[in-house]
C-alpha cells in the first residue's frame, strides 16, 4: 500500500457505489474558502429532511409543524463534526456551549435560483455564521452563498447580505422547534460572525471530524484485505 492507495480506492468504490454524503465525499481542495455542501432541504419544503447517519440516505425527520420554513437552502459540509473544538469557539462574551451537538457542520446557502428538492451537492462560499446554542450544545449555522450565483455569488462577508435575510434566518432557528405559546430560551443565537470566523469554525469542525473518525479509509482497506 502506498500514499496513493486511499485515493484510488475512493475512485474505484465511487464507480460502483454511491458515496455516503457525510463520510464519502470530500469537502474540497479549496476549503474553507470554497466548500462542497450537501443540501438536505430547500425553502419550499414543508417536511424537514435530514441525512440518515447510518445509511447516508435522505430521510424524513419530521413534518414542519408550523408555518415557518427555512428561508435558504440548508444542509451540511461533508467530513465535518461539531465536537469539542467547535464548542470551544467563543470569540465574544455571553453563554458558552458545553459541547458540540455531534452532527456535521450545518450550512445555510443563499441563491436566487429555485431548487425543487434537496439531495444534491454544490459549491458554496462561506461569508459568516450564527453561533447557535441549543440546550447547551454548539449548533453553529454557517452562512454561505452559492458559487457563481447571479445575485449573491459576489458576496464575501455577511454584511454584504440584506439584514432582513439574516433576521429571517435567526427567526427560523429560534422558533422552528417551538410550538406557539412555548417559553423562549432553549435555543439562543449568541453571536453573528463574519467570513474569517466562519472559516475558523469550519476548520475546527474538520479537526473534530478527524479526531472522531480517524483513518476511515485505512480501516476500510484493512477490512477489504481481511474479507
Amino acid at each position: 500500500m502506498n500514499d496513493q492507495t486511499p485515493g484510488r480506492l475512493r475512485e474505484l468504490l465511487g464507480r460502483r457505489f454511491q458515496a455516503h454524503p457525510w463520510h464519502g465525499i470530500s469537502i474540497g481542495a479549496e476549503a474553507p474558502r470554497i466548500v462542497t455542501a450537501y443540501v438536505e432541504i430547500v425553502p419550499t419544503d414543508t417536511v424537514k429532511y435530514e441525512i440518515d447517519k447510518a445509511s447516508g440516505h435522505l430521510k424524513v425527520d419530521r413534518p414542519q409543524q408550523f408555518s415557518n420554513v427555512c428561508p435558504t437552502l440548508y444542509g451540511f459540509f461533508p467530513q465535518t463534526y461539531c465536537g469539542d473544538r467547535v464548542a470551544a469557539f467563543s470569540p465574544g462574551e455571553g453563554p458558552q456551549a458545553a459541547e458540540g451537538d455531534g452532527d456535521p457542520m450545518d450550512v445555510c446557502i443563499l441563491s436566487e435560483k429555485y431548487f425543487s428538492h434537496g439531495d444534491f451537492l454544490l459549491q458554496a462560499i462561506p461569508v459568516g455564521g450564527l453561533r447557535l446554542i441549543d440546550r447547551g450544545q454548539a449548533d453553529d449555522k454557517i452562512v454561505a452563498v452559492l458559487k457563481g450565483d447571479a445575485s449573491y455569488g459576489e458576496c464575501r462577508e455577511i454584511g454584504d447580505l440584506p439584514s432582513a435575510l439574516i433576521d429571517r434566518l435567526k427567526h427560523y432557528f429560534l422558533t422552528y422547534k417551538m410550538p406557539p405559546g412555548a417559553e423562549r430560551g432553549a435555543v439562543q443565537i449568541t453571536r453573528t460572525y463574519g467570513s474569517a470566523e466562519a472559516r475558523e469554525v469550519i476548520e475546527r469542525s474538520r479537526e473534530d471530524y478527524r479526531e472522531r473518525y480517524p483513518d476511515l479509509e485505512e480501516r476500510l482497506l484493512e477490512a477489504l484485505r481481511k474479507g
